[in-house]
Parts: structure tokens; C-alpha cells; sequence
């Protein structure tokens, strides 16, 4: 991951109509990374990626995607990007391999047999070559739209929530295939509000109602936030849920199960609350380190809707 970044960005802007979908958004996206657009459904994600694709053109803003220009050079960038969007796109009524077949005559690809078969092999989906599309699972299929996107060889792979509605065991094996890409230096961007998923991510972008929030790498998220954070077990949990939110010091109460996170930001006044309810002793506290799901939600909690605020 170094050199020029794959994508450099600045100010992208979209609105449709009189709401303002995607508000000055910057992103820098390292070759070789594996980079996770995070954020709740509405919140600009898809727009993004569209506009970086070359598939919208941006209101306002600039930069370059794969060194060409966002805005002019639209066409040379669809050529090097592959794009799975969130919906299964291809045709039902066609096999795998035939499918595969129509979209390398779509690129005018050379080696045609050469590269679906190989795509076949790569993707595990040799022997469901005569499968129609239409009779696959939503894991199958979603290998299947993969494979096209890799037919061309792109350099940049756009992913938009592309394990939504697959069980556990297809979303792992498909987070196997991209990190084997990104190791040999393919850049991946995709959407997600999976928290397993964002995990796996080089760097994270957090996003919401069109506005970035935070962004850096996966790891140092919460401790840019600075966020404090005690892990709470024992009885009568929902109780103790509701009278902590009312708490000077207590930002957030998180409920996992059967326990509660509960975060600050100010450390001093979350230790002085933790240590009036320790005297109690009727619930165990113990400080943990905060990760990226108290992350997101603390971020999430202080987002406003767009269409809300427009509205309001």
C-alpha cells in the first residue's frame, strides 16, 4: 500500500431534487488496501460509489480515480473498475458460464474461453458451470456476479453491500476471496454494515446522511473518538440500562446480550459513575477496550438525517 493513492477525492457532492445526498465527502484510497465504506442504509454509500465509478457525475468536488478525472474521464475509468452492485444483475435464465461468456463479449475481452474458465476455477464455480443463474442461492449468485466483475482484470473492485442477504459460511468464504485479491495488489472499496466485516477492512470510512464522519485506519477509530468503555454483567440488566442513561458522564449504553457497554468520552467523570455503582456491588464493571462497533454506534447516535434536517 503506497505510492499515488488509487482514488483522491475532494468535495464530492450529489443532490437529487431538493435533498442533498452526498455533502462534501473527501476520501483517499491507498493501492493494495482493502478500504470499508460503514454506515446505515440511506446514508449516501451507493451515490458515492457511483460517482466514483463513473457511473453519476458529481454536483461539486474533483479528483481522480484510477489517475483520471472524475468528472471528465468517466469512460476511461468504467474500463478498469469492477462493479458488484447490491442487487444481483445478471440474467436468470442463463447458466453460469454463460453468463460469464456474455459479459467478457460485453468487454470485447481477448482469450474469451480462456478467462471464463479461469474465472470458473477462481470462483469454485466450475462444476455449476451449466447452472442457471436463476436457480442459484443467494451465495452462489453472489460469486457469480464476483466473477464478472473480474473478468476484465480491473485494478479497482467497487463492492456495494455485497454479502446483504447471504448466510454466515458465503459472506466468509467471499471475505477469503477478497483479501486473495488485495494481496495481489487488487484495491477493494465496499460498503458494508456488517461490524464483522468492517473489521477485516485496512481502513474504514464512516458515513452517514451524505456527510463523512471519521475515517482512518480500522484499528485506531475508537481511539480517535476517545472513546472509555466498561463492560457490564450481573442482574436485572435492563434495569441498570435505564438508570445509567440518565448518568452525567455516560455517553452511551451499548446492550450485547447479556451485558451492557457503557462509554464516555470524558474519562474522569465515566470512572467517577463506575465507581459509585462498584460500591454497590451488585454488577461486575470491567474496562475494556473500545472497538468499532461502540464506535459506530456512538458516531451514529450524534448523525442527523439529511431529510429530517431539510424537512425540519
Amino acid at each position: 500500500m503506497s505510492g499515488e493513492p488509487v482514488i483522491d477525492v475532494h468535495g464530492l457532492t450529489k443532490s437529487f431534487g431538493d435533498k442533498r445526498v452526498v455533502d462534501h465527502f473527501d476520501i483517499e484510497v491507498p493501492r493494495g488496501a482493502i478500504y470499508g465504506f460503514l454506515g446505515p442504509n440511506g446514508s449516501g454509500k451507493t451515490t458515492t460509489i457511483r460517482m466514483l465509478c463513473g457511473l453519476l457525475t458529481p454536483d461539486e468536488g474533483e479528483g481522480t480515480c484510477l489517475g483520471f478525472d472524475v468528472r471528465r474521464e468517466a469512460g476511461r475509468i468504467k474500463e478498469q473498475v469492477g462493479y458488484m452492485t447490491q442487487k444481483f444483475s445478471y440474467y436468470e435464465d442463463l447458466s453460469i458460464r454463460e453468463n460469464l461468456d456474455f459479459v467478457a463479449r460485453m468487454y470485447r475481452l481477448d482469450r474469451r474461453r480462456e478467462r471464463v474458465d479461469a474465472a470458473l476455477r477462481d470462483l469454485g464455480l466450475a462444476d455449476r458451470q451449466k447452472q442457471l443463474a436463476g436457480s442459484l442461492s443467494g451465495g452462489w449468485k453472489q460469486r457469480l456476479a464476483l466473477a464478472a466483475c473480474l473478468l476484465h482484470e480491473p485494478q479497482l473492485l467497487l463492492l456495494d453491500e455485497p454479502t446483504a442477504g447471504v448466510d454466515p459460511k458465503a459472506r466468509r468464504d467471499f471475505w477469503d476471496e477478497i483479501r486473495r485479491l488485495a494481496a495481489q495488489g487488487v484495491t477493494v472499496l465496499v460498503s458494508t454494515h456488517y461490524m464483522d466485516e468492517a473489521i477485516q477492512c485496512d481502513f474504514i470510512s464512516y458515513i452517514a446522511y451524505g456527510r463523512k464522519l471519521i475515517d482512518g485506519r480500522s484499528a485506531e477509530i475508537p481511539s480517535m473518538i476517545g472513546l472509555v468503555t466498561y463492560r457490564v454483567s450481573g442482574p436485572d440488566i435492563s434495569a441498570l440500562e435505564a438508570e445509567l442513561r440518565k448518568e452525567d458522564g455516560v455517553e452511551q449504553v451499548a446492550r450485547f446480550g447479556s451485558v451492557l457497554h457503557v462509554s464516555g468520552t470524558d474519562r474522569e467523570k465515566l470512572d467517577a459513575v463506575v465507581e459509585a455503582y462498584r460500591k454497590r456491588g451488585t454488577h461486575q464493571w470491567v474496562e475494556k477496550t473500545s472497538e468499532l462497533e461502540e464506535a459506530f454506534i456512538y458516531l451514529m447516535a450524534g448523525a442527523r438525517d439529511n431529510f429530517a434536517r431539510d424537512a425540519a
